[in-house]
């Protein structure tokens, strides 16, 4: 389901990104990035996205947080 959502989610106007990791427990984390919080709203409420969220309460996790943040900058070193 996370691959399907991430390959949808590309679809979505103002996506930017995602990066997840996985520890070896199953403990992760993951980001989406979206261009304004009018993006990230109509990503809330697409419908495919309301499945896999409904499935998610009801089968996959105890318990998430959701976050929603303004990157002001970014930095890299490779």
């Amino acid at each position: 389901m996370a691959d399907y959502m991430d390959a949808l989610a590309k679809t979505m106007p103002g996506y930017l990104g995602i990066e997840s990791v996985r520890d070896e427990n199953g403990f992760g984390i993951t980001v989406s990035y979206w261009e304004s919080e009018t993006a990230i709203s109509n990503w809330k409420k697409n419908a495919e996205h309301l499945v896999a969220q409904a499935k998610g309460r009801a089968e996959w996790y105890e318990d998430y947080t959701v976050r929603i943040a303004k990157v002001e900058r970014a930095y890299e070193m490779k």
